[in-house]
């Protein structure tokens, strides 16, 4: 008699494959995400997420290429898809369905995601709170504190020019400088002024002396200002004893990060826009940044993030991970986090945002008790399945279908290779 007794019954992985790729659009989470759903001809369900205020259709260009594949050959599918992700949002979709499909091959097999890639070295994934700035850093001081009673044992806030518009004396700036948005830093004219410095050395003192010294904080959002300035602030701010400062230049200049990292005793930190692992090495070999802080959401979701975490480490440059979105990727840098040795703690920008927790069904509420995240053990990101009533009443109001049929995109093609 043929028994089955241990034979796993999730699904047959060998004659899986995907039927359906579709997206429902949330707002609020904390910011707008399209969330992925794939379906595939056993009934299993896996589920990803387009980073932050990107468009969906960076996902949904990918359904006619994704179409009767095996969702377990993850990095067969990855290398076939990657060259329709960019940097910055554009690496939206190509992340989201890899971990979409970490969550399906890890269903199919019975294992948590983590162990895909390795296992874990941790049971516990430790967050930040990304909080919004108050222009009073005594109001500023006690939000963060709010946060640190929590649990929270690393906090961020943004320290930058735009503390430094209505003071007088603390910038010099061309007119229309402080509307520009789409400058990039070196070409805007702005210089802080010695004023300027004062005023954020101030700023973060006060802060600082309401939080206590017992809990990291880092600072972000500097704003669009050239590197002399970057330096000035970065060496005033060395007493305070930041776990990093965040973007004061862009990704790409990498020469200019290393003039930063070496003229200040602050660790420097980058990476947030930056798709895949070819895109960070310049940054890590020339040692151009003391922290590395990817969005797996930007930079090519669970396993390419795990590979850059990997190369980071063998040059002794520790990993925080870049956030700002629902339970699902979070769930998925759970479990990148707890499979990635250097890694330093996991962005939460979802702190006011109480719904947030149940979005996603069999999970702890909250979510994230005394600052940390419990690693679980349950198969693909470890949630049983959206909270679709909560979801509905949190869908875009410019595209509120919860998963709308995409049949349109399932013909959409073009020569896709990329040699002769």
């Amino acid at each position: 008699m043929i028994t089955e007794e241990h034979v796993p019954t999730a699904s047959r992985p060998s004659d899986l494959r995907i039927t359906d790729l579709r997206v429902a659009t949330v707002d609020g989470v904390p910011f707008r995400s399209s969330i992925i759903r794939i379906d595939t001809n056993q009934g299993l369900v896996g589920y990803g997420e387009v980073r932050d205020q990107a468009s969906a259709t960076y996902a949904l260009i990918l359904k006619s290429r994704l179409v009767g594949e095996n969702p377990c050959n993850v990095d067969k599918i990855f290398r076939k898809i990657k060259q329709f992700g960019h940097h910055g949002r554009q690496g939206g979709g190509v992340s989201g369905v890899e971990m979409a499909l970490m969550d399906l091959a890890g269903k199919a097999y019975g294992v948590p995601a983590y162990a895909l890639i390795g296992g874990r070295f941790r049971d516990e994934i430790r967050c930040y709170a990304d909080t919004p700035s108050l222009p009073d850093p005594e109001a500023m001081g006690a939000r963060l504190l709010e946060r640190k009673r929590r649990g929270f044992t690393m906090l961020k806030m943004d320290v930058g020019i735009d503390l430094l518009w209505d003071v007088p004396g603390a910038l010099i700036a061309p007119p229309g400088a402080r509307e520009n948005r789409t400058t990039m830093h070196p070409f805007t004219g702005i210089q802080v002024t010695a004023r300027g410095v004062e005023h954020l050395v101030s700023y973060v003192d006060v802060v600082r002396s309401v939080v206590g010294y017992d809990v990291a904080l880092a600072a972000d959002h500097f704003g669009h200002i050239a590197l002399d300035s970057c330096i000035r602030i970065g060496r005033a701010l060395e007493p305070f004893t930041l776990a990093w400062i965040e973007d004061l230049i862009p990704w790409q200049l990498t020469g200019q990060w290393r003039q930063l990292t070496e003229a200040v005793a602050v660790p420097t930190c980058t990476g947030e826009d930056i798709y895949l692992l070819e895109g960070f090495r310049p940054l890590l070999d020339t040692g151009a940044i003391r922290v590395v802080h990817p969005d797996p959401a930007t930079a090519g979701g669970i396993a390419e993030t795990k590979r850059l975490g990997d190369y980071a480490q063998e040059r002794g440059i520790p990993m925080a991970l870049h956030l700002a979105a629902s339970p699902i990727a979070t769930m998925a840098c759970v479990h990148l986090a707890a499979a990635t040795e250097n890694f330093l703690a996991l962005e939460h920008h979802a702190a006011d945002v109480d719904f947030w927790s149940d979005l996603v069904t069999d999970l702890p509420r909250p979510l994230i008790q005394d600052g940390h995240i419990t690693v679980p053990d349950t198969p693909g990101l470890g949630f049983g399945d959206l909270d679709e009533e909560l979801v509905r009443r949190h869908l875009d109001p410019r595209d509120p279908v919860f998963f709308a049929e995409t049949t349109h995109w399932d013909k959409e093609s073009s020569h896709d290779r990329l040699w002769s």
